[in-house]
């Protein structure tokens, strides 16, 4: 049997690696924008972020693959199925190659990716410069492309919660899911349909004899 939502790990994995995602994005747009120490400021925190992210969606790959998911809605057009999984399928490899393009970006350059508190990662690139300037335009594209996946992924999110209300956004959330669990005024009811379709020498019991 299927379950009615994802997996706790992946639940609090999802939220948490959401707000990281999105504090990232918006650092990165400042650094585009942005020199002198301000820079320096927001390099600091986007190296140890999209390390964080790098090693969560690892861990949230490995969970993944080894829980099941929750089906999709039985009215949900197959082409709109495919293009769910798909774009489950280039976030992930976002989530995960985004970062590891930055690394060797730096790597490439021989800039040190530092994390704070005197923790430098290891280059996973030898120095060339040729190297670094197509992973600089390659994370770039990326980076645009995880953007625009964000906003299709956000639109379809309120699209399944707030317009088709199937279930599919409290698959991924914490409260009760009552589209998907049936109430105690439903289940009563339907136990009454039941005891009325029963024939009438089971939904009575005979008087015993004297």
């Amino acid at each position: 049997m299927l379950p009615a939502r994802f997996a706790l790990a992946i639940r609090l994995l999802h939220w948490t690696m959401a707000a990281l995602i999105i504090a990232m994005l918006f650092i990165g747009i400042a650094m585009v924008s942005t020199a002198g120490p301000a820079y320096s400021a927001l390099l600091a925190l986007h190296r140890p972020l999209g390390i964080a992210i790098l090693l969560l969606g690892c861990i949230r790959l490995a969970i993944r693959i080894g829980t099941r998911a929750p089906p999709l809605p039985d009215d949900l057009p197959r082409a709109q199925a495919r293009a769910a999984r798909v774009s489950h399928i280039l976030l992930y490899l976002a989530m995960i190659g985004l970062p590891l393009i930055g690394w060797a970006m730096l790597s490439a350059g021989s800039y040190p990716v530092r994390l704070g508190a005197g923790w430098v990662l290891p280059p996973i690139l030898p120095p060339c410069a040729r190297a670094f300037g197509l992973l600089r335009e390659l994370h770039a594209l990326v980076a645009f492309a995880f953007f625009a996946l964000i906003l299709v992924h956000l639109t379809a999110g309120l699209v399944h919660g707030f317009v088709r209300r199937d279930g599919v956004l409290a698959t991924m959330g914490f409260g009760r899911n009552a589209t998907l669990e049936p109430s105690a005024a439903e289940t009563s009811e339907t136990l009454e349909e039941d005891e009325a379709r029963a024939p009438a020498g089971e939904a009575q019991t005979p008087p015993l004899p004297a």
